[in-house]
């Protein structure tokens, strides 16, 4: 099974406002940057719509290890709120709707697709890819402002 290292981060002007997204793939040495951005969303929805664009341009099974700075995508995933929202017909708790359902709803479709590890890093900390997936994030926002 390919290993692929998948790196991302979002930025918004404004929450909401102009946004971008920026994502890193890495197979076997070789590197692939994509990015957008939309004129007017969410911090929160750039960040899951980077990791649905990288997982979106694998065609094939793969061992996959995401990296985000964004703990709503990662304590989601990692600690199972996302599908407990999901059995929960999107509450997070008796009253409370869950926010990004059509994002959530692609990404856990994206996550079963691969088999897939997603763990933090600590954004604006040096994090070599980190810090480029946030320039390719910030370049997509400043182009609605």
């Amino acid at each position: 099974m390919k290993e692929v290292f998948i790196f991302t981060d979002g930025a918004c002007k404004g929450n909401p406002g102009p946004g971008g997204w920026g994502t890193i793939l890495r197979c076997d040495g070789v590197e692939k940057e994509i990015s957008g951005g939309e004129r007017e969303t969410t911090n929160n929805r750039m960040e899951m719509t980077a990791v649905i664009k990288g997982l979106e341009k694998l065609k094939i099974r793969c061992k996959v290890y995401i990296y985000s700075d964004s703990k709503y995508i990662v304590d989601a995933i990692n600690k199972g709120w996302a599908l407990k929202w999901k059995g929960n017909n999107w509450y997070r708790n008796k009253k409370d709707k869950a926010l990004n359902i059509d994002l959530w709803e692609k990404l856990l479709l994206k996550l079963e697709d691969h088999q897939c590890e997603i763990s933090w890093v600590k954004g604006h900390s040096g994090h070599k890819e980190n810090e480029r997936c946030d320039r390719l994030a910030v370049i997509q926002a400043e182009k609605f402002l």
